[in-house]
Parts: structure tokens; sequence; C-alpha cells
């Protein structure tokens, strides 16, 4: 069953599920000392879905669930989270250490289990949004709380879905558009059809102030990466895994994001997502699979806006 326009979910369902399957590949890498986030491993045990659970404390191996050479899969994942995870911490280090005073406000867009607001030592000052589903944000915090873990942060939850008015939302909870912020949106993109990411991206340009920064992952929906995706969670469900991730992104074309940026008054870098995996020691999908995996066309962007004299 696709999406439809007005779906919710929490922790253990439909887009909410993804969301644990990261944390899954975030508690994975940390076990195997690659990035460190105590509390992903926690998060994904209070969810509740075995197979993501296993995959995380370390009882299953790709050999058992992943397809031979397949250019998707539980390990292709947590190599991925962690080149993410390890690009999107420098980029925020980066925009606190900018030029002076620094970046001092953040705002993270569909944070699902995102524990940056808790695992990161952020600077002095600094304020944290996070935008979410309001199950997904209550799960997280209730579940963070009985592990007696606190904030690093002023950390700030806006429970809406970003499909509504989340900038409204956003001010009420004490966000402002005059000082310069630090987006981020991750595993983000290709979960909106394609008019609602340009809204989305023009929203934060509207919200943004001279000099603010975003990050943003793209990846491919294309019909050669959807088809490896469902090969993969077909091959999952046949080793235990009791949720269904078919039809949860939307396929089609859609803008460009490092050009739509460019053209709103943001300078665009693109790091190319095969190039981080080779940086990081990572596999590289063979040039053979990168049709299906779209790897040479998965890119992360970071960008600076840039407002004209005459700009609010």
């Amino acid at each position: 069953m696709g999406r439809t326009d007005n779906d919710t979910w929490d922790a253990a369902t439909s887009v909410g599920a993804t969301a644990t399957m990261v944390a899954a590949g975030r508690a994975r890498a940390t076990r195997d000392a690659l990035i460190d986030d105590p509390f992903a491993e926690p998060l994904v045990r209070a969810v509740g879905i075995d197979f993501f659970t296993r995959w995380a404390i370390g009882e299953l191996t790709s050999a058992e669930v992943d397809i031979p050479d397949a250019p998707w899969g539980m390990q292709r994942m947590t190599d991925v989270l962690t080149v993410r995870t390890r690009y999107i911490d420098a980029f925020l280090a980066d925009a606190a250490l900018s030029e002076a005073p620094g970046i001092r406000q953040a705002v993270i867009l569909a944070s699902g289990l995102d524990a940056r607001g808790y695992r990161l030592a952020w600077p002095t000052g600094m304020t944290v949004f996070e935008i979410d589903q309001p199950q997904v944000l209550e799960f997280k915090s209730f579940t963070l709380a009985a592990l007696d873990a606190s904030p690093t942060t002023d950390l700030r939850a806006v429970p809406i879905d970003l499909r509504h008015d989340w900038p409204s939302a956003l001010r009420q909870a004490g966000f402002d558009p005059g000082r310069r912020t630090a987006w981020l949106a991750e595993g983000l993109l290709a979960f909106l059809p394609s008019q609602a990411q340009d809204r989305l991206l023009d929203n934060i340009t509207a919200l943004s102030a001279d000099g603010s920064r975003l990050v943003a992952e793209t990846f491919l929906n294309s019909p050669d990466a959807l088809q490896a995706l469902e090969a993969a969670n077909q091959k999952w469900y046949a080793h235990g895994l009791d949720v269904v991730l078919d039809n949860l992104g939307y396929p089609g074309e859609r803008h460009d994001v490092a050009t739509y940026l460019d053209a709103r008054g943001w300078s665009v870098t693109e790091a190319r997502l095969e190039q981080l995996l080779a940086d990081n020691g990572l596999p590289v999908p063979p040039t053979s699979q990168r049709p299906a995996s779209a790897v040479s066309d998965n890119y992360y962007c970071t960008a600076v806006l840039h407002r004209g004299a005459d700009a609010p």
C-alpha cells in the first residue's frame, strides 16, 4: 500500500519505520567503532522491530540478510549511514565555528530518531529545533528520558507534519528568522512529492537570514533504484522483518536540489556519495551495479545563502 496525503506514523510504522532502520544502521556503525551514537541502539530496542534490533546489536550478518553483491542491503545502508553521519556532524561543527559568533540556531527537519540534540557538544547559546510527527518526537523524548539522558543544548520539539504549516509552528517554538540558521534535511526529500520538495526548499529560503547554511541528502528514486530497494526488502521480509517498507517514497521527476537552491541565492557545494565512501575507506559498489544503485548520482549538498542588498 502506497502513501496518502494525510497518512501518519510512529517509529514502528510506515515512514517512521525507516527512521528506525536508519537508527539500526547508526547503532551497527557505532558497534563497529565507525561513529559514536550511544543512543541509537537503545532507541531501536525501544521501538521493538525485532529485525532491526537484531541488526543493531550484531546478531544478524550481511551474509544472512543481504543479497550477495546487490547494490542495496543492510550493510550497504550501514556504510552510507557511517559517511552520512560523519559528514553532517562535520557540517554542524563547521557552522557553529563559522564567522564570529557562529551560527546558534539549527533546525532538524523530519528528525526521526536522530539524537544529535543529546550526543553532540553544542556551543553555548545554541538552540536546536526538531520537527517531526508528534508520535515520533514523544516516543524519542520519553525513551531518552528513561535512560536519564539530557539534551546537550536548548532542544525544542516542533511536533508537526512537514506537509502542514510547519513554518508557523517553528516560529511559535521560538525560531527567529532574523538569525542565521543551520538546516538539516537528512534522509527526507525522497519521501516528499516533487512539489512538496520545492515548497520545503522555498520555505527554508524564506525563513533564512543571510549566511544561513543547509545540508541536504539527495538520492534517486529511479525505477532501477526502486527495484533494488524492493529486492532487498523481500530478502529482509524472508528473514523476519514484519513491517512493510515498500512504496514509501515518491518516484518520478523532480528538480535537482543543487540547481534549485543555486537559482534562489544559495552557494552550493556537492559531495558525491561514492567519493565519500571511498574517502572513508568503505566499499564503493562496482561500476556494473551503479545503474541500479544510482550511487554515482546520489550526493550531499551543503549550501550558504547569500541575500542581495535588497533582500528582506
